[in-house]
């Protein structure tokens, strides 16, 4: 799942390549894409971009007032071409979900692997009408989000890290894959509560997430739209490298299945060498 550092990296990306640029058609090939319907999409057809934003993990092409806003979701991408296809889309099976072209005939496809379609397309007056932009936190690379920011948010929290790290209205852009990655900078557990931490654990938790997040964007800095998922996998460090060692002690990382998911962690350095057992099973560590 693109999260805020791919996110943000896309925006860079689609800044230099679209705005300026005039929109020639922006065109729905599965009918799950579509979130909104009226203005309609042939609305956006002759409107120049005038920017594109990130809110959390999602994208806003401003064009001329109408805001686009796109959240790819676990298995969504966008795909640009300098020249697109000369063959119109089709609907059908395949992963295109929408094609924005341009009038000079570059422009981009939204794709979506496998069957449980989930990326999502609004366009809308103002970004605040998609509901899930509504409801986003802070963003955690915001200049102004200090860290006493971050304490405030977490007061009264009663949930462990990995949930309230993941939570969207708590703090915007931090899915999966990032939340393992911080926990493991930090040397925390997944499963320590929020309630349970000092305040030296809050500055270390919120220099840790500054950093990763800070890093795997500068990694990504002034990629092509195609290379970002390759980077973002080179630069895990525990997520989705389970039975590998571990790059700071060594030791195997491990996993925690769930029915839809999973998470990674190093026993060593996160959970003073305790091995978790299956999150239904077992008791969490504090």
């Amino acid at each position: 799942m693109p999260e805020l550092p791919e996110v943000e990296a896309l925006r860079e990306f689609l800044s230099d390549h679209l705005v300026g640029q005039e929109i020639a058609a922006a065109v729905p090939v599965a009918i799950s894409v579509l979130k909104t319907y009226d203005p309609p999409y042939t609305a956006l057809a002759g409107r120049t971009v005038t920017g594109v934003a990130r809110h959390g993990k999602f994208l806003d092409l401003d064009a001329d007032g109408l805001h686009l806003c796109v959240h790819l979701a676990r298995a969504g991408w966008l795909r640009w071409y300098d020249a697109l296809p000369a063959t119109p889309p089709k609907p059908g099976k395949g992963p295109l979900a929408l094609r924005v072209s341009l009038t000079g005939g570059a422009g981009f496809d939204l794709t979506e692997a496998g069957t449980r379609k989930s990326l999502a397309a609004y366009l809308v007056h103002d970004p605040s009408e998609v509901p899930g932009i509504a409801r986003l936190g802070p963003d955690p690379l915001a200049p102004g989000f200090g860290r006493d920011d971050f304490a405030a948010l977490l007061k009264g929290e009663r949930r462990q890290l990995k949930g309230a790290l993941r939570d969207q209205s708590l703090i915007a852009g931090i899915g999966n894959a990032y939340s393992d990655e911080i926990l493991h900078v930090a040397r925390m557990s997944p499963f320590k509560a929020v309630a349970h931490l000092t305040e030296d654990e809050t500055t270390t938790l919120y220099e840790a997430m500054r950093t990763t997040l800070t890093e795997a964007v500068e990694r990504s800095h002034g990629l092509a739209a195609g290379r970002l998922k390759a980077e973002k996998k080179s630069g895990l460090r525990v997520h989705g490298r389970t039975g590998q060692p571990c790059p700071v002690c060594g030791d195997t990382v491990r996993e925690v299945s769930f029915a839809d998911s999973s998470l990674q962690y190093c026993a060593t350095c996160q959970t003073g060498g305790k091995v978790l057992a299956d999150r239904r099973l077992s008791k969490l560590l504090k």
